[in-house]
Parts: structure tokens; C-alpha cells; sequence
């Protein structure tokens, strides 16, 4: 027959109190609030966060400066704030036509063609150029056509032909400056001549039309040459 295990207490005396631990195993494992209630919403554990409660500071506003820049963000490196009472100066007014980077000492800037022209002369008019088409025919008849040639090899030099050197006018470069001079005159009078005549009458109309239309008045063989007919009636242009 087996003999009752060492471990087994008696059970106590009828009437009597039982000691502590009493029916229980020796050695069990007893976890701290086994079996006991969870702790309510007012008795959250020391570092616990209560169960389905918003984080401290929820719905609470940002604190001054959150989501802004810091100061200098997004500005280059060396730039100044203008001072107090700084006021921009007035924007530049273009005129129309070719931009001129300065207007020199002498000259001004014609408002029309947007060329810096000399003090004292104009562009051409239309009507005076046209004399000056027209006038060309009696002149080379009277001179015989030869004296007329040997006329205009003598004005090309101040950028002249017979009927513009009558008429008061001259050949001017905006480019250069300056009066077109003689191989720019020759350059106006054969190759520009001859280009005029290409188509007779159509090329003829063509640089007539660019006359009456460009502000600038051009016609075909001062587009090739480069030069301008100024009206110098005061001879602010003779050399």
C-alpha cells in the first residue's frame, strides 16, 4: 500500500481558523491580480495610457510658429530687404522700331522710324523723295546723260546723287553713323538700280510701296546699300 505524499496538511480541528495557504499547491505560480477585474478608466497603471483616450495635447492648438519657414528661408544668399522708404525707379519707355543702346551727343531719337538721327535733319518725306525720282529725268536730258554720270561720281563721296544733292537731301547709315560713303553710294545706285529693275514694273512697285509704308522709308536699294534719305535742309551733313 502506497504511503500519502509529505506535502499534504491534515485538515484543521472542527471550529477552527485555517491557516493561510491552506489548500493550496506549494510552489504554485501565481500571477499579481489573476483573476481579478480590469482596473477601470480612473485607475490606469503608472506610464499606461488609458484605453480608447485621445494622446495628451490632442486637439490642442500648434504652438506659436509651427508650420512657418524659418527666417532667411527661400532667399538667396547676400540679398538685402530694400531700406524703409525705398521707392523703384520708373520703368524705361521703349520707342518703337530698332533698339538703340545710347542716343550720342548730337543726335536724337526720331520717334517714328526709332533711329538715332543727326540734330538738324529729318527723314525724307514721301513727296520730296518722289521729286527727287522725277527730277532725275530732266537732269540726265540736259546733261546729256554722260554729265550726269560724271555728276554723280562726284556727290556719291557726301552720300549724294545729282537729284539729291538739288533737292537738299542725303544718304545716311544708321548702322555706321556717319553719311554713306562712296562705295556704299555705288553699292545704292548700280546694284540697288539693277534690283529694281529685275522685274521692270513689279520690282519697280514694290520699293515704292516700301517707301510710302516703312517707317523708316527704304525703298529696295537703300535696304541693300543700308542707308536712309535724310532731308538736310541747314547742311548739318556737308563735309
Amino acid at each position: 500500500m502506497s504511503q500519502p505524499p509529505d506535502n499534504i496538511q491534515p485538515p484543521p480541528a472542527q471550529g477552527a481558523t485555517p491557516p493561510e495557504g491552506y489548500g493550496q499547491q506549494q510552489g504554485y505560480d501565481q500571477r499579481p491580480g489573476y483573476g481579478q477585474p480590469p482596473p477601470g478608466p480612473d485607475q490606469q497603471g503608472y506610464g499606461q495610457q488609458g484605453y480608447g483616450q485621445p494622446p495628451p495635447g490632442y486637439g490642442q492648438p500648434p504652438p506659436p510658429g509651427y508650420g512657418q519657414p524659418p527666417p532667411g528661408y527661400g532667399q538667396q544668399p547676400g540679398y538685402a530687404p530694400p531700406p524703409q522708404g525705398y521707392v523703384p525707379p520708373p520703368p524705361v519707355a521703349y520707342a518703337p522700331g530698332p533698339a538703340v543702346a545710347a542716343i550720342p551727343a548730337g543726335m536724337y531719337l526720331d520717334q517714328e522710324s526709332g533711329l538715332a538721327l543727326p540734330n538738324g535733319t529729318v527723314l525724307a518725306s514721301p513727296g520730296r523723295r518722289i521729286g527727287a525720282f522725277f527730277l532725275a529725268i530732266p537732269l540726265s536730258i540736259i546733261t546729256l546723260g554722260i554729265g550726269y554720270l560724271i555728276w554723280g561720281l562726284i556727290v556719291w563721296g557726301n552720300g549724294q546723287t545729282p537729284a539729291l544733292q538739288v533737292l537738299g537731301m542725303r544718304c545716311w547709315r544708321p548702322e555706321d553713323g556717319r553719311v554713306a560713303g562712296f562705295w556704299w553710294m555705288a553699292l545704292r545706285e548700280i546694284v540697288g538700280r539693277i534690283v529694281d529693275g529685275i522685274l521692270s514694273v513689279i520690282t519697280e512697285l514694290v520699293s515704292f510701296i516700301f517707301m510710302l509704308t516703312r517707317p523708316d522709308r527704304r525703298t529696295l536699294h537703300d535696304l541693300i546699300a543700308g542707308t536712309v534719305v535724310l532731308h538736310d535742309p541747314d547742311k548739318v551733313l556737308h563735309s
